[in-house]
């Protein structure tokens, strides 16, 4: 990936589209953390694909750019749910193409939508995109304790949740 960046960086167009193809469903995933509809994940990411278009000249180092990305994605979802305004229900599955979902994602869609919005984006990025505690915190700009005691707790609520507690 490394490579691609590079490319991108210095203008490339196809490094660009590969680079948001090889990142696609990452960000889907994430955005559903914070929206529970199509069009708000969509919107949240061609906003991102937009942003990172103009201003990949800016990131500093190429290992960095799924990280670099995501963050970008995060402070669109915020703008977009800052300025709709809506709230959403917790029971609401979102509505995500089924030829790209496998059951494994229905069930962790659904297992997420149990959990308070601030955390479902944390246990999105933790175990669904596999970033470790410490890239969470530097992605969300919080405490790392944060972001355990945040995981800690959404743990034991879906294990409540599960033992029909």
């Amino acid at each position: 990936m490394r490579t691609l960046v590079k490319q991108a960086q210095h203008g490339d167009p196809e490094a660009f589209i590969r680079l948001m193809e090889e990142n696609k469903q990452a960000m889907k995933r994430v955005a559903f953390g914070f929206f529970q509809n199509e069009e708000d994940v969509a919107d949240a990411i061609q906003d991102t694909i937009l942003d990172a278009f103009e201003s990949i000249g800016s990131l500093k180092k190429a290992d960095y750019f799924s990280t670099w990305l995501i963050r970008i994605l995060i402070n669109n979802c915020n703008k977009i749910f800052n300025h709709n305004k809506r709230s959403y229900s917790a029971d609401t599955l979102p509505e995500m193409e089924r030829t790209q979902q496998t059951d494994g994602d229905v069930e962790f869609m659904e297992l997420l939508s149990a959990l308070p919005s601030d955390s479902r984006v944390i246990f999105q990025l933790y175990y669904g995109e596999q970033y470790t505690t410490r890239e969470i915190a530097d992605i969300l700009r919080m405490n790392e304790s944060t972001v355990k005691s945040k995981i800690h707790r959404g743990k034991e609520r879906l294990k409540a949740q599960l033992q029909g507690i």
